[in-house]
């Protein structure tokens, strides 16, 4: 069926974040006491809600979730001065020109609503989107199902006619579940071979790309 609405993950999808995610990670590890974590482990969990990633990268430790949550986002406000995240190439062109075209779209992401809207705000593309979905307005996160069969229910959206597009294995599993199509980008924090290994509908190179896909 064509493609008539768009799904987009947020973080290593529409806006390059993880310079800003990781020294925020790191810092959070460090002030906690945690065993340092490698650059490539902090990004492996991008895309998972903060209160899950403790059991992902400390699963013999219990008991971190809210601990490191609140540390974390302490953190990421005082590091959000002096890093600022940015759009990648072709991003609000496309997302402009999708729009005029008629494509319904939203954001699914793992981030809390209100961060997610301070930075689509700071885009100027809010309005863009009919719906934004943060991981404290769900009950399961990603890879759940959840946040797209949720979209799809509210913007009565048939999921047959409907594209997940992130940059994790996270987002094509829960695109996947949901019943939806799915497309993998591969500049954002995890590589082809792991978004492969999730079997996406499409994988891109370039946000761009996006609108090829859309015309097939």
């Amino acid at each position: 069926m064509k493609i008539r609405n768009i799904i987009f993950d947020f973080d290593g999808t529409l806006m390059d974040t993880a310079p800003l995610i990781v020294a925020t990670m790191q810092d959070t590890i460090k002030e906690l006491g945690l065993p340092e974590i490698t650059e490539e482990a902090c990004r492996s969990t991008i895309g998972l809600r903060l209160e899950d990633i403790p059991g992902v990268l400390f699963p013999e430790m219990t008991g971190l979730s809210k601990l490191y949550a609140s540390t974390y986002r302490r953190i990421f406000t005082e590091k959000n001065r002096e890093i600022i995240p940015v759009p990648y190439p072709g991003v609000i062109d496309t997302l402009k020109e999708l729009h005029a075209e008629g494509y319904g779209m939203s954001v699914a992401s793992s981030r809390s609503h209100r961060s997610l809207l301070e930075f689509t705000e700071s885009l100027g593309i809010t309005d863009i989107f009919s719906l934004l979905v943060g991981g404290d307005d769900v009950g399961k996160a990603k890879p759940d199902p959840e946040p797209v069969v949720m979209t799809c229910k509210e913007m009565r959206w048939d999921p047959r006619q409907t594209l997940v597009v992130g940059d994790t294995i996270f987002d094509i599993e829960m695109g996947a579940r949901a019943g939806a199509g799915t497309c993998g980008v591969t500049y954002g924090n995890q590589s082809r071979a792991q978004l492969q290994s999730a079997n996406p509908t499409y994988i891109i190179n370039s946000f761009p790309q996006l609108q090829e896909v859309l015309a097939s």
